[in-house]
Protein backbone atom coordinates (compact mmCIF):
# COMPACT_ATOMS: atom_id res chain seq x y z
CA UNK A 1 0.00 0.00 0.00
CA UNK A 2 1.78 3.47 -1.05
CA UNK A 3 1.02 5.88 1.72
CA UNK A 4 0.93 8.73 -0.21
CA UNK A 5 -1.79 7.33 -2.20
CA UNK A 6 -3.85 5.71 0.73
CA UNK A 7 -6.30 8.38 2.59
CA UNK A 8 -4.97 8.10 6.44
CA UNK A 9 -8.56 6.85 7.32
CA UNK A 10 -7.54 2.96 5.51
CA UNK A 11 -3.83 3.29 6.96
CA UNK A 12 -4.83 4.00 10.60
CA UNK A 13 -8.01 1.05 9.90
CA UNK A 14 -5.27 -1.49 8.93
CA UNK A 15 -3.01 -0.73 11.74
CA UNK A 16 -6.00 -0.62 14.27
CA UNK A 17 -6.98 -4.14 12.80
CA UNK A 18 -3.52 -5.91 12.97
CA UNK A 19 -2.91 -4.36 16.58
CA UNK A 20 -6.16 -5.58 17.61
CA UNK A 21 -5.06 -9.14 16.34
CA UNK A 22 -1.62 -8.87 17.86
CA UNK A 23 -2.90 -8.78 20.95
CA UNK A 24 -5.65 -11.52 20.66
CA UNK A 25 -2.34 -13.54 19.43
CA UNK A 26 -0.74 -12.76 22.94
CA UNK A 27 -4.02 -13.69 24.69
CA UNK A 28 -4.31 -17.02 22.72
CA UNK A 29 -0.52 -17.63 23.41
CA UNK A 30 -1.56 -16.78 27.20
CA UNK A 31 -5.13 -19.17 27.03
CA UNK A 32 -2.65 -22.32 25.53
CA UNK A 33 -0.34 -22.07 28.79
CA UNK A 34 -3.38 -21.73 31.17
CA UNK A 35 -4.69 -24.90 29.86
CA UNK A 36 -1.58 -26.95 29.55
CA UNK A 37 -0.97 -26.10 33.20
CA UNK A 38 -4.03 -25.34 35.14
CA UNK A 39 -6.49 -28.10 36.49
CA UNK A 40 -9.82 -27.22 34.49
CA UNK A 41 -12.86 -28.97 35.80
CA UNK A 42 -14.28 -28.61 32.08
CA UNK A 43 -11.49 -29.00 30.04
CA UNK A 44 -14.03 -28.48 26.21
CA UNK A 45 -15.16 -25.13 27.91
CA UNK A 46 -10.99 -24.00 28.38
CA UNK A 47 -10.26 -24.74 24.71
CA UNK A 48 -13.32 -23.88 22.69
CA UNK A 49 -12.31 -20.03 24.64
CA UNK A 50 -8.89 -20.43 23.16
CA UNK A 51 -10.15 -21.78 19.89
CA UNK A 52 -11.98 -19.06 19.77
CA UNK A 53 -9.54 -16.37 20.93
CA UNK A 54 -7.77 -17.74 18.35
CA UNK A 55 -10.08 -17.64 15.15
CA UNK A 56 -10.88 -13.97 16.16
CA UNK A 57 -6.53 -13.17 15.99
CA UNK A 58 -6.84 -15.18 12.58
CA UNK A 59 -9.74 -12.71 11.45
CA UNK A 60 -8.08 -9.57 12.48
CA UNK A 61 -5.08 -10.20 11.10
CA UNK A 62 -6.51 -11.67 7.81
CA UNK A 63 -8.80 -8.58 7.24
CA UNK A 64 -6.19 -6.08 7.86
CA UNK A 65 -3.66 -7.75 5.77
CA UNK A 66 -6.52 -7.71 3.06
CA UNK A 67 -7.34 -4.62 3.90
CA UNK A 68 -3.42 -3.21 3.19
CA UNK A 69 -3.73 -5.06 0.13
CA UNK A 70 -6.79 -2.89 -1.00
CA UNK A 71 -9.22 -5.64 -1.23
CA UNK A 72 -12.40 -4.51 -1.08
CA UNK A 73 -14.25 -7.63 0.22
CA UNK A 74 -12.64 -7.22 2.99
CA UNK A 75 -14.31 -3.94 4.42
CA UNK A 76 -17.47 -5.18 4.87
CA UNK A 77 -15.56 -8.10 7.38
CA UNK A 78 -13.70 -5.38 9.00
CA UNK A 79 -16.69 -3.23 10.19
CA UNK A 80 -18.39 -6.92 11.51
CA UNK A 81 -15.30 -7.31 13.61
CA UNK A 82 -14.96 -3.98 15.06
CA UNK A 83 -18.67 -3.74 15.72
CA UNK A 84 -18.64 -6.89 17.71
CA UNK A 85 -16.06 -5.70 20.05
CA UNK A 86 -18.41 -3.06 20.89
CA UNK A 87 -20.94 -5.11 22.88
CA UNK A 88 -18.62 -7.02 24.45
CA UNK A 89 -16.59 -4.12 25.87
CA UNK A 90 -19.77 -2.10 27.03
CA UNK A 91 -20.35 -5.79 28.77
CA UNK A 92 -17.26 -5.30 30.78
CA UNK A 93 -17.61 -1.87 31.08
CA UNK A 94 -21.24 -2.18 32.77
CA UNK A 95 -20.36 -5.02 34.95
CA UNK A 96 -17.02 -4.60 36.76
CA UNK A 97 -14.35 -4.11 34.00
CA UNK A 98 -13.88 -0.56 32.99
CA UNK A 99 -10.75 -0.99 32.45
CA UNK A 100 -10.40 -3.60 29.65
CA UNK A 101 -14.27 -2.88 28.14
CA UNK A 102 -13.58 1.07 27.92
CA UNK A 103 -10.50 0.50 25.45
CA UNK A 104 -11.82 -2.44 24.02
CA UNK A 105 -15.30 -0.63 23.41
CA UNK A 106 -13.18 2.69 21.96
CA UNK A 107 -11.27 0.41 19.53
CA UNK A 108 -14.34 -1.23 17.49
CA UNK A 109 -15.99 2.16 17.72
CA UNK A 110 -12.67 4.01 16.17
CA UNK A 111 -12.24 0.79 13.92
CA UNK A 112 -15.58 0.86 12.21
CA UNK A 113 -15.62 4.57 12.02
CA UNK A 114 -12.45 4.51 9.86
CA UNK A 115 -14.50 1.88 7.92
CA UNK A 116 -16.93 3.47 7.44
CA UNK A 117 -15.03 6.48 6.33
CA UNK A 118 -16.42 7.99 2.85
CA UNK A 119 -12.54 8.07 2.02
CA UNK A 120 -11.58 4.53 2.80
CA UNK A 121 -14.44 3.27 0.87
CA UNK A 122 -13.73 5.48 -2.24
CA UNK A 123 -9.97 4.16 -1.90
CA UNK A 124 -11.15 0.72 -1.96
CA UNK A 125 -13.25 1.37 -4.90
CA UNK A 126 -16.90 0.68 -3.13
CA UNK A 127 -19.58 2.72 -4.37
Amino acid sequence: MNDEQTPATLRWAVRLLLLEGAGLAVLTLLFVYWDLTADFAAIEMALSSTGYVGLMAAIFIGVGIALHRRKRWARGPGIVVQMLQMPIGWTMLTHGQPYVGAPLFALGLTGAILLFAPSTRVALGVR
